[in-house]
């Protein structure tokens, strides 16, 4: 659908209070499908492939992560949906923190998964410097660094279907959408503070590398009534390594 002037691929699922989900850097609104299907049996689940995403072409315009906040925002109104809870994932964790700074009425609640901080400088070239060699080489060159050092060993080890999922999630973006995407991460500040009045859900596991638990917790420290979750033995692709743990704790929150 049209939102902000670019073609966004948008599914909606169930019916009730309104849930949007929004993936993180490498991946799709299927990212999500567990947990979609279990949430819509009691509410209106919606999930966006971001600018440059999975289905969602690249657009005409930078892509940053204020961007994608307005498209989220763009994307309600055009749904006509007053307000949300939100989950968001990795990357997405700072698109949804910035969606409920710049638009707080739209957010009723906030979980973050694998929830990342604003990069240092050597996070901004790594960023940069993926966002080159997947220009030059395409998503094959950079799906087996994704798959080794975002899942933990573990779920690599007994979960070999979910590491195939993430090589083909990864596999399957726009090579200038992904780099694009990059490069709105390289870029990327910290959104504020989250409003201390908003139900704030937070779930990492031990072995998250990307966003490691500390972030989750200072964030947690910072708002001072969030429920954080420390999932054992999985890595930053939190949603498919621990399907049922983040589909049980995000019913219970919501």
């Amino acid at each position: 659908m049209q939102v902000n002037g670019k073609e966004l691929a948008v599914e909606i699922d169930g019916d009730g209070p309104a849930v949007l989900l929004v993936h993180g850097l490498g991946g799709t609104g299927n990212f999500f499908q567990v947990q979609a299907d279990a949430l819509a049996t009691d509410h209106r689940v919606i999930r966006v492939d971001s600018a440059g995403a999975g289905r969602s072409p690249v657009p005409a315009g930078e892509i940053t992560i204020e961007s994608h906040a307005d498209d989220l925002a763009g994307l309600l109104d055009a749904l006509d949906v007053e307000s949300a809870a939100v989950v968001g994932h990795s990357m997405g964790t700072l698109v949804v923190r910035s969606l409920a700074a710049r638009y707080p009425a739209k957010v009723t609640a906030l979980a973050l998964l694998g929830a990342v901080a604003e990069p240092a400088e050597a996070g901004r070239q790594a960023q940069r410097d993926r966002a080159a060699t997947l220009r030059e080489k395409g998503t094959a060159a950079v799906a087996p660094g994704v798959v080794a050092n975002a899942l933990s060993e573990t779920t690599r080890q007994d979960k070999p279907e979910v590491a195939a999922f993430v090589r083909e999630l990864v596999m399957r973006q726009d090579p200038e959408g992904y780099a694009r995407n990059c490069e709105a991460l390289a870029g990327a500040t910290d959104p504020g503070p989250i409003d201390p009045a908003l139900p704030l859900l937070l779930i990492t596991g031990t072995d998250d590398k990307v966003g490691p638990e500390q972030v989750s917790r200072d964030l947690a420290a910072a708002h001072g009534s969030a429920t954080v979750e420390i999932v054992p033995g999985i890595g930053h692709w939190t949603a498919l390594e621990a399907a049922g743990h983040v589909t049980d704790h995000l019913r219970k929150f919501l």
